[in-house]
């Protein structure tokens, strides 16, 4: 690798990092604005978004220019068509940040449904994978990859509590269902961000080891 490469590729690295940190930000303060009703934090995450897409072009250039001025081969070229692909990912969880952000600000000027939902729980293990699968990308380790591919079933099981816990509730409060609906979203929400950061965790495998193991995940960590 030339030292003008290497240099563009740390300066590409580190602008990932920022964008995924900025993202990891909007995802805490959007769950802390739903759990603790704090309407101040949505504002905080919907006005940020901007900052979150201007972050997204700026590398999607950066990565453009790098393929262009010095045409990476082999695990290089992986690399950077793989922070191509998690770039837009990490968009994509901004995007979701604010939609939980919005619904969290409905909810917050409702009374509350009178049912136990541990959104806490489900944020962190969302939470911990979208740091776990940055920091797979990043050190290049496909075993904290395996960890995100792990635990994208928990949060799947999460979502599934979710939705038959507030099933029962619009069932037998009419009042209820437009609450519902939107905490029914934002554990929607969740879960795709949880999706997104398993779609990193893959990048990242075939980034180091060259496998495509998107849509057959379970024969992978067999």
């Amino acid at each position: 690798m030339s030292k003008h490469l290497y240099r563009d590729m740390e300066l590409l690295k580190k602008a990932l990092l920022t964008l995924g940190s900025m993202v990891e930000d909007a995802i805490n303060k959007a769950v802390i604005a739903l759990v603790d009703r704090r309407s101040e934090l949505t504002h905080e995450v919907i006005t940020g978004d901007d900052l979150v897409d201007d972050k997204e072009v700026e590398i999607e250039e950066q990565g453009l220019k790098i393929l262009a001025l010095h045409q990476p081969v082999a695990a290089d070229l992986r690399f950077i068509v793989g922070v191509l692909k998690v770039n837009n990912d990490l968009e994509r969880m901004g995007d979701l940040a604010v939609n939980i952000a919005e619904r969290a600000d409905y909810l917050a000027k409702k009374d509350v449904i009178g049912v136990e939902l541990d959104f806490p729980r489900m944020a962190g293990a969302v939470q911990k994978m979208v740091r776990l699968s940055l920091d797979a990308l990043v050190n290049k380790d496909t075993d904290e990859a395996k960890k995100v591919l792990l635990m994208d079933d928990e949060v799947d099981a999460l979502n599934r509590d979710m939705f038959v816990i507030l099933q029962n509730v619009m069932r037998n409060d009419s009042q209820t269902i437009k609450r519902a609906v939107q905490l029914l979203s934002v554990s929607r929400h969740l879960e795709r961000i949880a999706d997104l950061a398993t779609n990193i965790a893959e990048d990242v495998v075939f980034m180091v080891d060259g496998d495509t193991i998107r849509h057959k995940t379970e024969h992978y960590l067999e």
